[in-house]
């Protein structure tokens, strides 16, 4: 057996067998790794013996760390896991926030002393939460006292203790509680804060001397299709990522400010909004308030974020506002801005560039790869594509027997790289890993030029009167109409064609959902693409479904 730090197991056990995992290419250059790194320890030495221990780390409206001050802060937390809560390498570690500096200081330290993080997504529900400790086992909870109460409920009804350790984000205090939820220090002027509880323990913690492939994190699916999954990832995985899309593509510099809205619990959160910045040296900003489009475009100047993350939806309903502050205060600081977790229609690429002055970076990842694994440089873009495959990566459109398809031909995608898929204990390991290439489930064609073209997912194709419709180029169409602000696409069963295509639409407001503005969209859609396409059934709702991290659940919308 291969060298572990992790005396608990249970991930391990539970990882599928070797001939169900993907291939692994490690062989290019800044993807080899020791055998044993500390991805936390390997982040901050990156800044600390690279002079950058001052340099601003994280950020927020009441709060600013440097690396040297972050790196102190998790080092006392992670003496208080290992030495006040007795966890040893391995045990998971459920984390339940919001994206704060607290939580981000708390997933850091969990991962520095060898345990696995398990981020939850701050809307979840006591069911939810339950699939995910009933999964996991976590020894310890370290939980936001906003959100406690569902997490309670989760653990009154889970079969097995568990601890919760709270911490309040905005005044980042912690305080402990016992597996009866009665508070250790009950009056409130005895609550023990994060610095407080550290307060005796020295700002210096010897990093879990982790091997390479020893599990950094569980990264739960957020669930589109209602069946939640757990990916597993090491800590040489996350590593790998530092050196793939980030390095050829985002090309962040430490002058830069970070900011987005996805959570943290999330892998495209946590990659874009804490590790990626950590490997530039760069500096996150975590606002006190709430993401809305207005106080987001209002935020990227007050807070000179030169890169941003965010969903397409949130930068179609940023445009109008972003488009009047620049009139008022000139062009943001924003030199970068990113869009992925669904796919970008061309309609809001270029009503973002008008109103920003920035052309979108696009990519497509995946929680099973970690990140982003296709994507182009600003520089690089070309309309209606997602991109090339990233360095380290190899992608390529085949058939079902996954034979490669001829340039233009759609198909699935399918993918090899420095990280892959590690489903925990999930039959689904085999669908999704096959001959050790990773299959997201994505149908896409590549042009001469190398370039992949979204076209759907692949359970999502709609094959029409013996045509196929790929959803994302029919809501591409609706969103050009001035009437719709968002949309979505899906294929019903028709008994004449097979399939028929129908559409669900959000108006801007002024617009009514009649009989009419049904003949105007379809006729619109009709003159911008084939019109076999066209939806022959339009639906109207005042929002659509979206899990928390803005993925449109289209099961939903197939089973209203």
């Amino acid at each position: 057996m291969a060298y572990s730090a992790q005396p608990d197991s249970f991930v391990r056990d539970r990882l599928p067998a070797q001939q169900d995992m993907p291939l692994l290419m490690l062989d290019a250059p800044g993807l080899q790794f020791p055998d044993r790194i500390n991805l936390v320890q390997e982040l901050f030495d990156r800044a600390l013996r690279g002079g950058f221990g001052a340099h601003l780390m994280l950020r927020s409206d009441r709060l600013s760390l440097s690396y040297a001050q972050a790196s102190a802060q998790v080092n006392r937390l992670a003496q208080v896991l290992v030495q006040d809560c007795g966890l040893i390498p391995g045990n998971r570690v459920l984390l339940r926030g919001g994206n704060s500096i607290a939580m981000a200081l708390a997933w850091l330290a969990v991962v520095k002393a060898g345990m696995v993080a398990v981020a939850t997504m701050p809307m979840l529900r006591a069911k939810e939460l339950g699939e995910v400790i009933n999964k996991a086992r976590p020894a310890l909870a370290l939980c936001d006292a906003a959100l406690l109460q569902e997490l309670q409920l989760a653990r009154a009804q889970s079969p097995e203790p568990l601890a919760i350790l709270r911490f309040n984000a905005r005044a980042a205090a912690v305080t402990t509680s016992d597996a009866d939820g009665a508070a250790v220090a009950e009056q409130a002027d005895q609550v023990a804060t994060l610095e407080a509880l550290a307060a005796a323990k020295e700002a210096v913690f010897s990093a879990c001397p982790t091997a390479a492939t020893d599990i950094a994190l569980l990264a739960f699916t957020s669930g589109t299709t209602g069946k939640p999954k757990a990916a597993a990832h090491t800590h040489r995985d996350l590593l790998a990522a530092c050196e793939t899309w980030p390095r050829h593509v985002l090309r962040a510099t430490p002058h830069d400010i970070v900011m987005g809205s996805p959570p943290l619990a999330f892998t495209f959160g946590l990659g874009g909004l804490l590790v990626f910045p950590m490997w530039a040296k760069a500096s996150v900003y975590y606002p006190d308030i709430s993401y809305t489009p207005q106080a987001m475009a209002e935020l990227m100047y007050s807070s000179g974020a030169t890169i941003c993350y965010t969903a397409p939806t949130f930068y179609r309903q940023m445009a109008p506002f972003m488009r009047a502050l620049r009139a008022e205060r000139g062009p943001p600081p924003l030199r970068i801005c990113v869009s992925a977790g669904e796919g970008l229609a061309d309609a809001t690429r270029q009503l973002w560039k008008d109103a920003s002055g920035i052309e979108m970076l696009d990519g497509i990842g995946a929680t099973e790869m970690f990140h982003i694994f296709i994507s182009s440089t600003p520089q690089e873009v070309r309309r209606g594509a997602i991109g090339k495959v990233v360095p380290g990566y190899v992608a390529k459109v085949v058939d079902d027997s996954g034979a490669e398809l001829p340039r233009g031909t759609v198909g699935k995608l399918a993918v090899v790289g420095p990280t892959g898929c590690k489903y925990m204990e999930d039959p689904r390991q085999c669908v999704y890993v096959r001959a050790g290439w990773n299959y997201p489930g994505d149908a896409f064609f590549q042009d001469p030029d190398g370039y992949f073209f979204y076209q759907a997912r692949t359970d999502d194709m709609i094959i029409t009167s013996g045509y196929n419709v790929g959803a994302p180029e029919v809501e591409d169409a609706l969103l050009s109409h001035p009437a719709v602000s968002e949309c979505a696409v899906i294929g019903k069963a028709d008994d004449q064609r097979g399939m028929l295509v129908k559409a669900f639409c959000v108006l801007r407001p002024g617009h009514v959902g009649d009989a009419a503005m049904v003949s105007s969209l379809q006729e619109h859609v009709k003159a911008a693409i084939a019109p076999y396409k066209y939806p022959r059934e339009i639906g109207f709702l005042d929002r659509l479904p979206r899990t928390e991290t803005g993925k449109l659940q289209r099961f939903k919308l197939k089973n209203a």
